[in-house]
């Protein structure tokens, strides 16, 4: 068996301690070696506290996983790719559409893998759901995304800030999988965004899509669930209609249950980062990121009370 890669974990937060860090414990590929971070450690394990004290500190890492929140993302992918080791990016992969364009570049330059990583497209259900769209008539593409940001996101006023990206940041989750799984190329029309008075991103949208073919879609976004979560996408077409929820864990047709198995997102999200590794190659799709950009860009703002932790 080949010797695993050592990895690097940035930004000990929620996500990683619930997501990451089992993941790369059940990976056969990567092995934790360290750890950066400002306020957050892993038990047994050598912390830093920045990256760039990390990379200088130990060369033998050979790839860095990125969960600092998005504004700070940039920085630290350059200084690593500068430094020679590979990267994947936690969703989304940066503030903004540009500078994931800058690493993706550089990571070329240099032939080194850059993985910007959209996590839902790997829930169970996905793979499953784009096999069977193929080749199908769409006439209606409807997503519900509402849930409850005082549970996912408990105290974490940078979602709230420039590049926090609001509502848009569970949201991007189900862009991520509409544009893993549709047929036809889409864009977006028209954007409503909620904006509480004392912040600076959305808390809810109404997004307005057409397809290639003149297909409508529609997303509803918001972050003030406090009871059921619903994580839906509902495509309507003349041969029946799927169902993907639970974020795409769970599929249907026609109201049938289909086996996808069981969800496993971060281990395949390792997985993946370990083949793009060995075929010395990149996976870097700013379409989901586009997509919201373009909500900002064309979106009709209105104030809504106020919101606090």
């Amino acid at each position: 068996m080949n010797e695993r890669h050592r990895i690097a974990l940035v930004g000990i937060g929620k996500i990683a301690r619930d997501q990451h860090v089992p993941a790369i414990a059940d990976s056969a590929v990567f092995s934790l070696a360290a750890t950066a971070s400002r306020n957050g450690r892993i038990d047994g394990i050598e912390a830093f506290t920045n990256l760039g004290r990390l990379l200088e500190a130990r060369p033998e890492i050979s790839c860095v996983s990125l969960c600092t929140p998005p504004h700070a993302r940039f920085a630290d992918a350059r200084r690593a790719l500068l430094a020679g080791r590979h990267v994947m990016i936690e969703k989304p992969p940066g503030a903004s559409v540009a500078e994931v364009h800058a690493l993706a570049a550089l990571a070329s330059d240099r032939n080194l893998t850059l993985f910007a990583s959209w996590h839902s497209r790997h829930a169970a259900g996905v793979s499953h759901a784009r096999e069977w769209l193929n080749g199908k008539s769409v006439t209606r593409v409807e997503v519900v995304w509402r849930e409850d940001v005082r549970h996912w996101h408990p105290g974490q006023d940078w979602v709230w800030e420039p590049g926090g990206l609001g509502v848009f940041d569970p949201g991007i989750n189900a862009l991520s999988i509409l544009t893993e799984i549709h047929p036809r190329p889409f864009r977006l029309t028209k954007a409503d965004l909620a904006f509480p008075a004392n912040r600076d991103t959305p808390i809810a949208a109404e997004l307005e899509f057409v397809d290639a073919t003149g297909i409508e879609m529609s997303a509803a976004l918001d972050w003030r669930e406090e009871r059921t979560q619903i994580w839906e996408i509902r495509i309507v077409c003349a041969e029946g209609t799927l169902l993907l929820s639970d974020g795409g864990a769970r599929l249907s047709i026609d109201g049938e249950p289909v086996e996808v198995g069981s969800n496993r997102e971060y281990p395949s999200l390792y997985a993946r980062f370990a083949e793009l590794i060995r075929e010395r190659t990149s996976d870097v799709d700013v379409r989901p990121l586009t997509h919201v950009a373009d909500a900002f860009m064309l979106g009709r703002r209105y104030e809504v009370e106020p919101f606090n932790f």
